[in-house]
């Protein structure tokens, strides 16, 4: 079922203590239980399972449920031991589990979607259970009577989900590439603003509610920091990926960001830094810098007898320039371009040795990470994915060791 790796070395690297296999299909969620040596899993093969360490090293399943549908998200609130699972048929189903975690009692099923439910949180608060879809909606329903409470429709799949629990913010990443700020109220909402800053849809987001910053990780393999507290529409850009960007969580303590990829890359990014805004790309019918028209540029390309330029942009200075002006490649980490980039030949001579030291560490999963979970007080990292493995980490050797204070998000 499952193998214990090895003891705790000291290195760099995330360290793998445990694998556990046994899913049939795509693990869907993994969530570390807290204060437990346990995992809860939630996978395609329309399984739930709760695994627990034996004395052998090994985890075992201690309770092994089988649903109606494929299980597509997952969420668990401890204190409550409930657990929340959002199928493939738009159905999100409650359980409560034992103290010992051997059984699992069902307790409802809320119609929330018509179709596969991408992300669940549950607001003990306000007794909710909000959730995202592929019918296009984030929906709201009580759990005290298992009714609607409200619905609010976007333009394509909203496919990730945070939330902040003060205030009753919901972000919601869709699949245009769009995340949308509601305020959620007991039976309507109101959009407070719509964030646009990647190419392709979203994956993840995170939410610091301490900070108040928003990080979102999208198919275009980069991460955007959205200072939401800071008022100024501040964004930061996070360039280190070789793929989709599936998961993200933020270590306020430390200030670091953990992000992982659907190619196995865990990337840990130091924000305990200043960093600068990636500048907008400027447009102009000729090179900001030699002057040569480009190829659209019809009417100076017949005054001056020469042949139109295909257009470039400096990743530094965000100024248009032909590739002769920009022939040069290099990484400028405090702008989060973490490997080398497009700048133009001016800002190549400007960025001194000491401005490409990474600002970010990488590391490889070896496996295909599909969602990713921490116990922050703990300094473990669960990862799962198309591969049907579970492997559990100890981040505390690239994370430091000051995780240990009994620190948890939300």
């Amino acid at each position: 079922m499952a193998a214990e790796i090895h003891s705790r070395p000291q290195s760099s690297r995330p360290v793998l203590l445990s694998k556990i296999e046994g899913h049939q299909d795509t693990v869907t969620a993994a969530l570390l239980i807290p204060k437990e040596d346990g995992v809860i899993t939630a996978s395609e093969d329309r399984t739930i399972r709760v695994w627990l360490k034996r004395d052998s090293g090994q985890y075992w399943p201690s309770i092994y449920h089988t649903m109606a549908s494929p299980c597509s998200a997952m969420a668990y609130h401890h204190d409550s031991r409930r657990i929340f699972v959002g199928q493939d048929n738009g159905a999100v189903m409650e359980f409560h589990v034992s103290e010992d975690f051997n059984k699992m009692n069902f307790i409802k099923t809320y119609p929330a979607h018509q179709n596969r439910v991408t992300a669940i949180i549950f607001s003990l608060a306000t007794e909710w259970v909000i959730s995202t879809g592929h019918d296009k909606c984030v929906s709201w329903m009580c759990t005290r009577s298992g009714n609607m409470l409200g619905r609010h429709f976007f333009s394509s799949w909203a496919s990730c989900l945070q939330y902040d629990f003060d205030t009753q913010y919901a972000f919601v990443g869709d699949y245009s590439g769009q995340i949308t700020l509601l305020k959620l109220e007991q039976s309507t909402c109101s959009v407070i603003t719509t964030l646009k800053g990647h190419e392709g849809s979203i994956a993840c987001l995170w939410w610091d509610p301490v900070q108040r910053l928003l990080f979102s990780g999208a198919s275009d393999n980069s991460v955007i920091m959205w200072d939401i507290g800071g008022r100024k529409g501040r964004t930061l850009l996070l360039q280190g990926h070789h793929d989709k960007v599936q998961a993200l969580c933020y270590l306020q303590l430390t200030r670091q960001l953990v992000s992982c990829s659907s190619d196995g890359g865990i990337a840990v990014w130091n924000m305990d830094v200043s960093r600068e805004e990636a500048p907008q790309w400027l447009e102009s019918d000729s090179c900001q810098k030699c002057e040569q028209p480009f190829f659209w540029n019809i009417k100076q390309m017949w005054d001056t007898k020469t042949l139109g330029l295909r257009q470039h942009h400096c990743r530094k200075c965000g100024q248009a320039v032909c590739g002769k002006c920009s022939s040069k490649r290099s990484s400028y980490p405090v702008m989060g371009f973490e490997f080398q980039v497009r700048v133009c030949d001016s800002c190549y001579d400007s960025i001194k040795d000491e401005d490409r030291t990474s600002l970010a560490t990488f590391h490889e999963g070896k496996h295909n990470i599909s969602h990713m979970s921490m116990d922050v007080a703990r300094g473990l990292m669960v990862t799962c994915g198309t591969d049907r493995v579970v492997k559990i980490w100890d981040m505390t050797p690239v994370v430091g060791c000051s995780l240990a204070t009994g620190f948890s998000p939300h």
